[in-house]
């Protein structure tokens, strides 16, 4: 079976639930974010941090900023890592 990951060095694994729902129960914003994220986030992750960062006193805007910075983090690692094993071959 086929993913529509493409060639990642992601982890993936099995998700339990219904994805759908978790993202339908998600707020407003981060749905939007979520829709526009490059990388493939579960809304369980989501979620998760968005909770957290409230939490912590970050405004909504303050925690999509965060999300699309660890967003970028991530794709840049992710870079780094086709590059080696380009150069590796």
């Amino acid at each position: 079976m086929t993913c529509n990951l493409g060639q990642t060095t992601l982890r993936t694994k099995r998700r339990i639930g219904n994805p759908m729902y978790e993202f339908d129960t998600l707020p407003k914003p981060l749905r939007r974010w979520l829709n526009e994220a490059i990388l493939p986030w579960s809304p369980i992750s989501v979620r998760r941090i968005w909770l957290k960062s409230i939490k912590e006193g970050l405004s909504s805007n303050e925690v999509l900023t965060s999300l699309r910075k660890a967003e970028e983090r991530t794709l840049k690692r992710e870079n780094l890592m086709r590059l080696m094993n380009m150069n590796l071959r």
